[in-house]
């Protein structure tokens, strides 16, 4: 046993041996991750009872196409304190191990509901943002696509609004608000990754937001199997060939060192 496992259950221990003998197996595996592998770097969740931003604000008012449209102003004041966690932010463990499962070919796809870039930062290459991405920002006048980080300097410390250097109008992050479709591609690769894996890891998702939350289905109806690792309780926990209810930053770390180490 490695001795960072100590303070688990001896049932978490088990599953972790599980897992990692399942990733070890499979010839073409995928990850789902979700806000939980952000948490422990500071990045707070949207669902948590009590904690998650969603049981402080009215996601239709503040974080709507509808509402960004008619108050695009509101919506980046709003949104300013979150960019600030998220573009500080460091990766930590479980997105680390991630990354070296990746290199080492255990894992060919990263699919995230995430907006942090975390995963690129730790290393990893193929990472499908199904809900887009803070790294650029789209022009609400002439439609053009802008690198943020020509932008994000002022917007983070200063809270101005980033606006076009051509038709000065208030440039929108691309990521995906409610009522707003998800990017075509990335979406069909996401459904392709899954449609052809033989094993997917669910990693800090409770599962609740569709789309996204129907792609470990469309992996179990193609006979991949399925790993959860998530704090709370999923739809799909009774299909799951491995369970583990516990921090992804504890667990995936120990994980990812029995899968490359053996």
């Amino acid at each position: 046993m490695n001795p960072d496992q100590g303070n688990l259950s001896s049932d978490i221990r088990h599953a972790i041996e599980a897992a990692a003998r399942l990733i070890r197996s499979a010839d073409n595996g995928v990850v789902l991750t979700g806000a939980g592998i952000s948490t422990p770097s500071g990045i707070p969740d949207f669902r948590s009872p009590g904690s998650g931003l969603w049981s402080r604000y009215n996601p239709m008012e503040v974080a709507s196409l509808s509402a960004f449209r008619y108050q695009p102003e509101k919506f980046l004041a709003w949104f300013h304190p979150l960019a600030q966690k998220i573009l500080l932010a460091l990766p930590n463990p479980a997105h680390h191990a991630l990354a070296i499962l990746e290199k080492a070919g255990y894992l060919h796809t990263i699919i995230t509901q995430n907006i942090d870039g975390l995963h690129q930062r730790a290393g990893s290459k193929q990472v499908l943002e199904v809900h887009g991405t803070l790294e650029s920002l789209t022009c609400i006048g002439c439609y053009q696509t802008f690198p943020a980080e020509n932008f994000i300097s002022s917007y983070i410390h200063n809270s101005e609004p980033p606006r076009c250097s051509d038709c000065g109008q208030i440039l929108k992050p691309d990521v995906i608000l409610f009522e707003e479709q998800l990017p075509k591609q990335t979406w069909l690769k996401a459904q392709k990754a899954c449609n052809e894996c033989s094993i997917i890891l669910v990693a800090g998702s409770s599962l609740e937001v569709t789309p996204v939350a129907t792609l470990p289905l469309k992996a179990l109806e193609n006979h991949a199997k399925l790993i959860i690792i998530n704090q709370s309780s999923t739809y799909l926990d009774p299909r799951a060939e491995v369970l583990i209810h516990a921090d992804v930053a504890d667990v995936l770390p120990l994980i990812s060192e029995l899968v490359v180490d053996d």
